[in-house]
């Protein structure tokens, strides 16, 4: 199996068809069945068997080349998840405020273990290159928006990625526990947090928690701009302001402030 192909155990049935999806991924959207098999970790005539059944049930589509993608009913299936489409149809319209009121890279992410994934991503022409797309995996730690939802995990989740090694993207990404440990504390008392370069050399991301009815953090929303020329205390409130949006939208109620 490739190095980077996620690890997907291929002994029983339905681990063998996880495998073939597994197979796809955002550097290879579309494979032959040699690469599928190859990628999956299966014999060709396996391989075979699993890719026609997937294929007849629409969970991959095969183009006239020869060559298999990710079928439409699959992306039918998906659109189902609360954290998917759902979260995206809710949250479009705050987003695409938050775009006019910035022209700039806007982001709506959700937490998959120890990444973030992203959800929706807008942006403008005169933007900041970033590297996102939707559906791309983050480090959480290297984002703004990973930075919310680990500040706003557990405790024990904490802990465990600050106790894991560190990745580093730059020169500016944190790979100190203790000091994500304190950036994680000034997030969750700030409620916003700001990614500086951690990514690459010229974005800063500023990012607010977005909430659920019980008032759990559920996804985060970010905006990205120029590192050179970013006024967080001007963007922060508008971030914010976004997520606490969706939020509402999405059937939370903050408690009313005690005086």
């Amino acid at each position: 199996m490739d190095a980077g192909t996620p690890a997907v155990t291929a002994r029983s049935a339905p681990g063998r068809l996880l495998a073939v999806l597994a197979a796809f991924d955002h550097a290879h959207p579309a494979l032959s069945l040699t690469e599928i098999s190859r990628r999956a970790g299966l014999t060709l005539t396996t391989a075979h068997r699993l890719v026609s059944a997937l294929t007849e049930w629409g969970a991959l589509e095969r183009d006239p080349s020869g060559v298999y993608h990710v079928g439409l009913r699959l992306w039918e299936v998906a659109a189902l998840a609360p954290r998917g489409l759902a979260l995206r149809q809710v949250a479009l319209p705050y987003l695409e405020d938050l775009y006019e009121a910035t022209h700039e890279n806007v982001q709506l992410a959700v937490r998959d273990g120890s990444e973030v994934v992203y959800t929706e991503w807008l942006s403008g022409r005169s933007a900041v290159g970033v590297h996102i797309r939707v559906g791309a995996r983050w480090p959480l730690h290297v984002t703004g928006v990973g930075l919310v939802l680990l500040a706003h995990g557990d405790s024990a989740l904490r802990e465990a990625y600050c106790a894991g090694p560190l990745v580093s993207c730059t020169a500016h990404t944190i790979t100190d526990p203790v000091r994500l440990r304190r950036v994680l504390a000034e997030v969750r008392r700030a409620g916003v947090a700001v990614s500086s370069r951690q990514v690459t050399e010229d974005a800063l991301s500023v990012a607010a928690p977005v909430r659920g009815p019980g008032g759990a953090v559920v996804a985060a929303v970010s905006v990205v701009v120029p590192h050179a020329d970013a006024q967080v205390p001007v963007l922060a409130p508008a971030v914010r302001l976004a997520a606490r949006g969706i939020s509402r939208a999405l059937g939370w109620h903050p408690e009313p402030r005690t005086t």
